[in-house]
């Protein structure tokens, strides 16, 4: 082969290889090539944006043990030469952490995590402390708010979690096992969990985030920064970590925390029924239905006054099927005494429709 023919090829090869590349320049980049072009290298700024709010909890509880009341006789009172016997007392420590929510010191945490304690310690990220207050805790939501009396805090930037979705990163932030502040990644797994049998009332956010003991009541963040979630619940045989962690969404913790403030407990709707699972599904014109039966119903109750019987079928609740208990708990939670409501009722084989007025649930 001559140079003349050797140059001619390597010219050609020359320009189908820069065809190539203009082709693949001009190619519309695919949604998953786009995902991995804009996902960050590093959490480092959403990290360092969100651990000033975020705190460790540390309590310390004096449990009595109960003496054996036989020492109260006055045989062995005479034999030990004794009194009544005093009970004993020793310090039980546990450890937790919370998020700083105002500058003017409320913080969010759950309930387990303080719960009977008799001094709670907050140790924030700057290293400074401060003995906390509890203003008020909701056991059915398993959230509490503490107070502290310090300069200059710095409250956490709060997310939207309706918008979240499955798939999305996000990032837990707590003190697993008192290591004191750490940091895992992970994404969404599901929205709006319910049927536990956690608490009362539940809508947690799934995640496979991290959490072990100690990141109860921290933070669970999105991608930027933001509060999503307060984590509070782990689904775990050996205690820790397993993928399958809770966290309740930021805005009714929110709630909580607002009505914990001005209330000193929280104010939800209440309808006033008690409803248990449908066994079967009702076949109707319409088609099948899932929905509650209605055991009883509180006399005085809005459900009473709206005409729910015991024995009704509830099919939906504001234009929304019903089908688990809770969920539907949890959605009346989230109105306020005086919102209306409609309920579609199944009685007699027909469907009607029943409306009134929320009223406030009454404190326990």
């Amino acid at each position: 082969m001559g140079w003349p023919v050797a140059t001619g090829l390597m010219a050609a090869l020359l320009i189908l290889q820069a065809l190539h590349y203009r082709e693949l320049a001009e190619r519309p980049t695919t949604s998953t090539e786009a995902a991995s072009i804009d996902a960050p290298a590093s959490y480092a700024a959403a990290v360092r944006r969100a651990t000033p709010a975020v705190v460790n909890i540390y309590t310390r509880k004096v449990v009595r043990r109960p003496y054996n009341p036989l020492f109260d006789e006055p045989f062995f009172q005479r034999l030990l030469n004794r009194g009544t016997a005093p009970q004993r007392e020793r310090i039980q420590r546990s450890l937790g952490s919370g998020v700083i929510m105002s500058g003017d010191g409320y913080l969010l945490t759950n309930n387990h995590v303080i719960e009977g304690a008799n001094e709670i310690l907050v140790l924030l990220a700057d290293g400074r402390d401060a003995i906390a207050k509890v203003i008020g805790t909701d056991p059915d939501t398993d959230l509490a708010v503490l107070d502290i009396d310090l300069p200059q805090l710095q409250p956490i930037p709060v997310g939207n979690p309706d918008a979240a979705e499955v798939g999305d990163v996000v990032l837990a932030i707590g003190n697993p096992y008192g290591f004191g502040q750490s940091v895992s990644q992970g994404i969404i797994s599901a929205t709006g969990r319910f049927g536990l049998q956690l608490n009362t009332y539940e809508n947690y956010i799934q995640t496979d985030a991290a959490i072990n003991p100690g990141n109860s009541g921290g933070a669970l963040l999105d991608a930027r920064g933001n509060l999503l979630g307060i984590n509070t619940a782990i689904y775990s045989r050996s205690g820790g970590s397993q993928g399958i962690g809770l966290a309740i969404p930021a805005d009714y913790a929110i709630k909580v925390l607002r009505d914990i403030v001005a209330h000193g407990y929280v104010v939800r709707g209440w309808l006033g029924v008690e409803v248990q699972p449908l066994p079967a599904r009702i076949v109707t014109a319409d088609g099948a239905h899932t929905g509650l039966v209605v055991s009883s119903v509180e006399p005085g109750s809005p459900a009473q006054t709206a005409g729910v019987q015991a024995g009704d079928i509830l099919l939906a609740l504001n234009g929304t099927a019903t089908s688990q208990g809770r969920n539907a708990m949890y959605r009346i939670a989230l109105m306020a005494p005086g919102d209306a409501f409609e309920l579609e009722i199944y009685r007699g084989e027909q469907i009607t429709r029943l409306a009134g007025t929320l009223g406030q649930r009454p404190q326990d």
